[in-house]
Parts: C-alpha cells; sequence; structure tokens
C-alpha cells in the first residue's frame, strides 16, 4: 500500500512499506532538470548534482562517501530533462543514517569554490566522453533538432562554456529557484521503521522557500535534420518522430507498438535490418516521455556508404505496420513482455522508490500494480493499429553522425539545422 504524506511547508512524503524485505530504498526527487534552465544556465542542474557529494558544514566528500561504504550502503544521483534525484539504498537497519546523510546533503552543502573548480574538469570530461561516443551522441543531437529552440531541447550535461563560467552564487541561486518544498518529493520502498514519517518530518519540515512563477508550453515536433562530421568507424542515425507525454491515456498503447517495431530480439525492426540484411548490430526503437510532450526514436548504426538503404529499410517497416497493422499474436507476445517487466522490476525496492518519485512528480498520482496490467490486457489491436497508422504518418526528423556528414536520400529537402 502506497501511503503519502504532505508536510505543512508543501514537501511531499510517499511511500512504500514492504515488510518482507531487509533494504530499504530512499529518494530525494527535485522536479527541476535542463528543462527549467536557460541557454545560458544549460548544465547546471547537472552540476548541481555533483557538488550536492563534494561537501557539507560538517562532512567532506571523502566522509559521505565512507560514511555510506561503513553500512554497506549504495548512494547515487542523476539528473535528467525533468528532474534530479539523490538515492540511497541500505539495508533496513540503517535507514536513519542513510536519511540523516541524504538531509545533510540537501541542505548543508557549501559548495566550496575549491570543490567546483575540481568538480569543472570532471564534468568537463564527461561533456567529452559523450562527444567521443557516437551512439549517445546522436540521441541528444535527436532532441535539439526534433524540438527546436524549446528547452527541453537542451543537453542534461550542458556546455563546456557554461560549466566553465558557473559560479558559487550561481548554483545557491538556482537551487533556490528549484529546491523549494513544493518541488520535492521524499520517496521511499522497502522495510520502513515504524516512525519513518516522524523521522523524515524531522529533517525536512524545516525546509523552507516559494515556487519560482515559471510558464512552460511543450515543444513543437520540427521535422528537420542535424548533422555532425566526425571521423567514427559507423554512420550513426537517428529518426524522430511525435511521441505521447507521460499523461496520454495511450502511453501503454504506445509502449505495446514500440515493442514491436524495435523493442527487442524478435522486433520487425531488428529481424529485417539486422538478421535478414546483416546492415546494422545495433538497431532498436523506443520513447522518451515527458509530461507533456513526448519523443520516438529509432536508432541505427551502420557501414558508411548503407545509410540509403537502412533508412528506406526503417521507412517500409514503419508504412507496413501502418498499412496491415501489427498481428495478434504480435500483441499477445507484446502484453506479456510488458507485464512481466512491471511485476519484475517491482521486486527491486530501488524501482519501487522510483517509481513513486517519478509518478508523483510527472503525474501527481499512482497506479496500483492491478491498474496497469488491466490497463495493458484492455488495448485492442485496434487501438495499437490505430496509434500506428496516427504516428508513422508523421514527418520525421533524423540526426546523424558520420565522416561526410551527408543526409540519405530520403531526407534530401528537409531543413538542415
Amino acid at each position: 500500500m502506497i501511503v503519502k504524506h504532505t508536510l505543512s511547508n508543501g514537501l511531499r512524503i510517499v511511500a512504500e512499506p514492504i515488510p518482507h524485505v531487509r533494504s530499504v530504498a530512499l529518494g530525494i526527487w527535485i522536479g527541476t532538470g535542463s528543462e527549467n534552465e536557460t541557454k545560458e544556465e544549460n548544465g547546471i542542474s547537472h552540476f548541481i548534482e555533483h557538488m550536492m557529494f563534494k561537501g557539507t558544514k560538517k562532512r567532506t566528500a571523502r566522509q559521505i562517501a565512507e560514511a555510506f561504504d561503513e553500512i554497506g550502503g549504495h548512494v547515487n544521483a542523476f539528473t535528467s530533462k525533468e528532474m534530479t534525484c539523490y538515492y540511497a539504498k541500505v539495508l533496513d537497519q540503517h535507514f536513519s543514517v542513510a536519511l540523516d546523510i541524504l538531509g545533510d546533503m540537501f541542505f548543508e552543502s557549501v559548495f566550496s569554490e575549491e570543490e567546483m573548480e575540481k568538480e569543472k574538469k570532471v564534468v568537463i570530461e564527461e561533456i567529452r566522453m559523450v562527444e567521443d561516443t557516437p551512439d549517445d551522441l546522436v540521441h541528444d543531437l535527436l532532441s535539439e533538432v526534433s524540438m527546436g529552440n524549446h528547452t527541453l531541447s537542451y543537453p542534461v550535461l550542458g556546455t563546456v562554456e557554461n560549466v566553465m563560467s558557473f559560479t558559487r552564487d550561481d548554483l545557491f541561486r538556482y537551487k533556490e529557484r528549484f529546491y523549494h518544498p513544493q518541488n520535492v518529493v521524499i520517496a521511499i520502498a522497502g522495510n520502513l521503521p515504524q516512525d519513518y514519517l516522524e523521522q523524515v518530518e524531522a529533517v525536512f519540515a524545516k525546509h523552507q522557500g516559494k515556487p519560482a512563477s515559471i510558464q512552460k508550453k511543450p515543444p513543437v515536433f520540427t521535422p528537420h535534420v542535424k548533422t555532425r562530421v566526425k571521423a567514427t568507424e559507423q554512420t550513426h542515425l537517428c529518426i524522430g518522430l511525435p511521441g505521447l507525454s507521460m499523461r496520454d491515456e495511450r502511453i501503454y498503447t504506445l509502449v505495446l507498438l514500440n515493442n514491436v517495431l524495435g523493442g527487442n530480439m524478435s522486433s520487425r525492426l531488428f529481424q529485417e535490418i539486422r538478421e535478414e540484411r546483416g546492415l546494422a548490430y545495433s538497431v532498436y526503437s523506443y520513447h522518451s516521455a515527458h509530461r507533456d510532450s513526448g519523443l520516438f526514436a529509432i536508432y541505427a548504426g551502420t557501414a558508411h556508404g548503407q545509410e540509403d538503404e537502412v533508412c528506406e529499410l526503417i521507412k517500409q517497416v514503419l508504412h507496413q505496420i501502418s498499412e496491415k497493422g501489427i498481428t495478434p499474436k504480435e500483441l499477445s507476445k507484446a502484453k506479456e513482455q510488458l507485464k512481466a517487466s512491471i511485476m519484475l522490476g517491482l521486486e527491486s525496492t530501488n524501482n519501487r522508490m522510483s517509481r513513486l518519485g517519478r509518478n508523483e512528480l510527472l503525474l501527481d498520482r499512482h497506479f496500483t500494480l492491478d491498474e496497469i496490467i488491466q490497463s495493458v490486457e484492455n488495448i485492442s489491436l485496434d487501438d495499437v493499429n490505430q496509434l500506428a497508422r496516427e504516428m508513422f504518418s508523421s514527418k520525421m526528423s533524423l540526426a546523424l553522425i558520420s565522416p561526410t556528414g551527408e543526409v540519405p536520400a530520403s531526407f534530401r529537402g528537409k531543413a538542415v539545422v
């Protein structure tokens, strides 16, 4: 059973007690990421995430790391386009210790200038690592070309120039704007102590702050082309289509459609392009769902000179599904895989905690397992085929990385940005 409690300052606590396990996963979720940044700030959400581990008023960076190692726990964080999360997984007996350390990091991080200068170098290396990994970089390029000037197109890591320019005051100002209590969710799952709510409230009830006035509009999909010239061994390409938001009632229908198209080894794209033609080692599709928008993408890495054929085959597969639909057997298999994925994921306290945090921040509600399974079972063949006709008839965007940057024939004539 999921328990939700809202403190007087607006901060939300969502918890799922699981008495039969011996671990607890605890996360501090903040509703901000690269989407909330200006062009000049791009990368600051991620940089703050790094700096929260670099020392507080009573713990050095080393002491934070050692404190979790001493209890055999795991601590980490991530930043995405819409949220930032600091989380830990520990044995149930160490819940109070994990809460104390995460609370200390959240409230008392000092952002020392000396640590900032060192961490800037670390983050810049992270940016360079992505630049040297074209099968990662091409997905960032697809977001940029598909979402125009919208902030959802910004890379989470930001730019080297921006990271170099961040000051200590910049970090505190941004944190004050977006780390206010109404924008924070504490998510917990596992074998919780009886007084877990009182413990969390004792740490976070003191949190004060007012929400910044922010008006967001969903991005408008732009069917343009973006290329990057790099000395790569393969051509890496991503095709983009308008997707669905997390709040769209057809979101699980799209998950099933993606499964059939390119979500696994028996999918149509994998079978046609890799197994039948041998044109790629890696080819797949995926969907990125945001609060108010989504992006559907198809990736393939292929030898230089084969990009025309690969793009044409991808379009043929999309057209075939759009015109003839998927089969009852494909739908049944996709449903079983989706149900298994959901149920197996719930065996992890960390996954359950993540589900709580994301749903509270982005959906403002929580679905039971029975509700999810029933909604999946209710999806008909017509539902999937109708969505396929709607999505796969849309205009497409393209991101490509290769030594020449040459645009595949089927995309020539589109605006190159």
